[in-house]
């Protein structure tokens, strides 16, 4: 891998229609492509240039903010100075990362368990699959980081993954843009202020496993709970003048109403 080639790619275990509120979010601008059964977001920018993060950490921060709120995991890879590596995030459970020199040998102190946690977590094969990946971390003469990676996606094609042609691990940032444009059906990605970012993040949670909370019977039961309870501690509160106990009754029965109004303004839209 040539020292001064730096790039990286956000793999999205989504279609572009559930990827396209997430990214929104990032406040980054970004072109988004459909990959099989798999998006890919490509940075437009780079602002790991003159910034205090390389670009493995703007890309794993990214990655976890992306998977945060939403049920489908976020597979970043990256490549600079000789080194190349992955980062694998998936909502609140701790990421798996594993990184390689440009002689494909494990850099740093890798995570033993990072392989397992890659198969079972993108539905690989448990068996035959984890076998191949563990087979990445041992030595290998023939081997460089970008092979490294490349196994890696190769795995993932077994799992609907299919990135379009040019964006490949270990091409500069420059040529992963540029074709990633004239990728069929990529579009561009970009913040487009706050109204439209909290739609993109109500949507995001409402696709994510605190979706039914939000809306739908189980939201319009909690808010209706919370009313429940928060009305009658508000009373007693006024009552015996606890000014602690009227604020937590206060809280819930604000929530419960804009559970409520959520809930009523979503299905009239």
């Amino acid at each position: 891998m040539s020292q001064t080639t730096t790039g990286g790619l956000l793999l999205c275990r989504a279609g572009p229609l559930a990827a396209r509120p997430a990214a929104h979010i990032l406040r980054e601008r970004l072109l988004l492509a459909p990959a099989g059964e798999w998006s890919v977001l490509v940075p437009e920018a780079k602002p790991w240039l003159g910034g205090a993060e390389s670009v493995a950490e703007v890309l794993a921060g990214w990655g976890a903010a992306l998977a945060l709120g939403s049920n489908w995991p976020v597979l970043s890879l990256w490549w600079e100075e000789g080194r190349s590596g992955f980062v694998l995030s998936s909502g609140f459970r701790r990421s798996a990362a594993y990184e390689w020199d440009a002689a494909g040998r494990p850099h740093g102190e890798p995570d033993p368990g990072a392989m397992r946690v890659l198969a079972a977590r993108l539905g690989l094969d448990p068996v035959l699959d984890l076998e191949e990946l563990e087979r990445l971390t041992r030595p290998d003469a023939a081997a460089d980081g970008d092979s490294r990676l490349l196994g890696v996606i190769a795995l993932l094609a077994r799992a609907g993954l299919a990135l379009p042609t040019g964006l490949t691990p270990g091409e500069p940032a420059d040529r992963l843009r540029e074709a990633a444009r004239v990728t069929p059906g990529a579009e561009r990605v970009e913040w487009s202020g706050w109204r439209d970012t909290v739609r993109a993040e109500l949507a995001v949670v409402e696709d994510s496993p605190l979706g039914p909370w939000l809306r739908g019977p189980k939201a319009r039961l909690a808010g209706a709970a919370q009313l429940a309870a928060g009305a009658p501690l508000m009373m007693w509160a006024a009552r015996r003048r606890s000014p602690g106990w009227l604020a937590a009754g206060t809280v819930l029965v604000a929530h419960g109403a804009a559970a409520l109004a959520y809930d009523r303004a979503r299905r009239r839209g």
